[in-house]
Parts: structure tokens; sequence; C-alpha cells
């Protein structure tokens, strides 16, 4: 008879108490914290995520005119916010940019950066701010700028290319991308060989298709070991490619040193002036705040030199390409380009007028390109 009490009680606590006190704690939760901001109906688990194909830039606005300048997503366990209003992209990404400042990254994107080892997604600190100020004082300072020959180099060979051209149809989105491509190339490698440009370029590729990959495993964790695509098995292969293209690079570079801020040096030159396993150092008169605080490791660098790789060749093709397509559709804008290319002085180069070392006085004004019709991801 005891034993049976017991079981009865066991039983009551287990389809009773234990639910209420569940549901007790999780609605204490949920009474602290603030209601989320309105949005779309969300499904169970997945919330909107059959919305996903629908979020591009068009599909963010007609959300924003029903649902107002601030709208909640749930993509499975990931939640989103559509800002859409001037006061509340003000509130995000000025007054309260500290809180905003961080960019998520997927399960690809931080396996392809080394764990975030890069600039692009290193979350905001000191680490962070030290790179900026590394790329600010020596990877892109005006003194760095003004030593590329190379971007000078390329835009006349390019500008040359279409001169040959005229009166025939020109891949404008293909000459621009190999523009950019070899201006980086040069500017981070220091070599205008062609030899690793087609590894290059399938690297870039393939990169860039694992970037945009879906991955069911960013948005449901635990679905994370489903991986009906095979991108776990692509993402080891590209960075295993990766490394053995940068690191024959770095490896050259460190057999050949160069002496720190030489008129010849590219960037890998000038991160290894970082790297405590390189050898390089500054002499004791050049040596600064930066170098004695900044410490890069091989992935550091590696990162870093995939952040040149990808944000200055297909993105800036992209644009170019896009503000010269709007420009076409702007006879006013296109006019008043060519008047302002017209007024330039003749015995000015043109990568000193669009560049840091031309006088103020013949600078061209800036010309905003048109608003794009569509934005770049």
């Amino acid at each position: 008879m005891g034993w049976s009490e017991e079981v009865t009680s066991l039983h009551f606590m287990v389809c009773f108490a234990i639910p209420l006190v569940l549901l007790f704690v999780v609605a204490t939760r949920r009474r602290g914290k603030l209601p989320f901001p309105p949005g779309p109906p969300q499904l169970p688990v997945i919330g909107n995520m059959l919305m996903m194909d629908q979020l591009t830039h068009r599909g963010l606005a007609k959300l924003a005119e029903h649902y107002g300048g601030l709208c909640h997503l749930r993509l499975g366990f990931l939640h989103a916010f559509a800002v859409s209003t001037p006061e509340i992209a003000r509130q995000v990404l000025q007054v309260q940019d500290n809180v905003f400042s961080n960019r998520p990254a997927t399960i690809a994107i931080a396996y392809l950066t080394y764990n975030r080892a890069d600039m692009a997604f290193a979350h905001y600190g000191p680490f962070w701010r030290q790179m900026r100020k590394l790329c600010v004082m020596k990877l892109f300072s005006k003194k760095r700028a003004e030593s590329w020959a190379s971007v000078r180099e390329e835009v006349d060979k390019a500008v040359r290319s279409l001169s040959d051209r005229a009166g025939s149809a020109v891949n404008v989105g293909e000459l621009l991308f190999n523009l950019t491509k070899n201006i980086i190339f040069r500017a981070a490698f220091g070599t205008q060989s062609h030899e690793n440009q087609d590894e290059f370029i399938s690297i870039l590729q393939e990169f860039s298709k694992l970037f945009g990959s879906f991955n069911i495993g960013d948005f449901i964790p635990w679905l994370s070991w489903m991986d009906p695509q095979g991108l776990n098995k692509r993402l080891k292969v590209a960075r295993a490619s990766l490394d053995r293209f940068i690191d024959k690079i770095i490896d050259e570079h460190m057999a050949n040193r160069k002496e720190a801020d030489a008129a010849d040096a590219d960037m890998v030159d000038d991160m290894l002036a970082f790297h405590d396993e390189s050898g390089y150092r500054c002499q004791a008169g050049e040596r600064d705040d930066l170098q004695g605080t900044l410490k890069l490791t091989r992935n550091n660098i590696k990162a870093i030199i995939m952040d040149v790789m990808f944000g200055g060749t297909e993105t800036v093709a992209s644009a170019i390409e896009w503000a010269m397509a709007e420009l076409l559709k702007s006879p006013e804008d296109m006019k008043r380009v060519q008047q302002e290319l017209a007024h330039v002085p003749s015995e000015l180069d043109m990568g000193d007028v669009f560049g840091l070392t031309a006088p103020r006085a013949v600078r061209l004004a800036a010309v905003p390109a048109p608003r794009l019709s569509r934005p770049l991801y």
C-alpha cells in the first residue's frame, strides 16, 4: 500500500508539479523582457525562414510599409531586425554604435576567417582598434597609396584595352573584375606574374559561393550535424587551398626580406613587420607605438589578406559597374562627369587627379554615384 502511494505521488509530481514549475520559470523570465517590435507571423521552430527568399531590399521595404521602421524577424533561433527609417538608423549606426558594432558570422565565415582572425569580422575591441590603426597608418596610408604605381599601370592597360576595341561590344563586368584583380594582386603580393592568378580566381569563386551558401546550422544550431550539401567538406578543402596559396606567398616574402617601409614593399611586407616569428623589425628610430603593441599571428596575416582579396576585387568591380550603368541611365550626371574630366589640366596624370598627390585646386569635385537600383550585398 505504501509503495502504491509513493508511485502515485511521483506520478503527480511528474505530470503536474514539474510542468507548473517550468511554466512559472518561463513566465518569470519573459516578464522582465520588453516585447519584440512588430513583424510577420512566425511558425514554430523555423520562425520566418520560409520568407528568406523575399528578404531583398524591395521585400524589406514592403515589410516596413506594413510593420513600421523597425521590423522583427525570427530566422530559426536567430532574431533579425530590419531598420527602415533615418531616426532608427541613427540610433543603430551612431548613437548606440558600440552595441551593434559586431558583425554576425556564419559557420562558413568563422571557419574561413580562422575564427574571426581578420579585421572585417573581428569583434569590436582592442584588437580591432589596433588592426584599424594598422590599416590607416601602414596598409592604406597616403604614403603607401602614392607608391602604388601598379594602380596607374593597370588603369592605363584597361583604358587602352577599351580604346583598342572601340566600336565593338565590351563586357564591362569582366573588364572591371580583371582590373581590380590585377591591382589587388600586385598591391598585396608585389607581383604582376599571371602564374598563380588562375588559382587566385578559383579560390575567390569558391569562397564567394561558400559565404553565400545556406547552412541550416546557422539558424538551428542543434541541426548543424546535418550537411546535405556537403558544405563542411567544401569548407575544409577551400581553406586548405587558401592556406597553400597564401603560405607560399608569405614564405617567399620571409625568404626575401625587405626593410620596413621600403618603397617597393607590399601589404605582406607591411604585415610581416608585426609578425613575431618573421624576424622583421623596424630600426630603433622608426619604432612606433603600433610596432610595440600589435603582434600578428600567421592566421591574422592570412585572414587580412583574404579580406583584401575579397573586399578589393568583386565588391569594387560590382560597385563600379553599377555606377557606370546608372550614369548611362542619367545623361545629366554623365554630362557633369564629362565636363569635369574635360577641365583637368593636360599635364597632370589622371592617377594623380583621382588620387592623393594632386594639388587641392585641381582635384575633381565629387559627383555622387546615383542611387543604385539594387544594393551590393
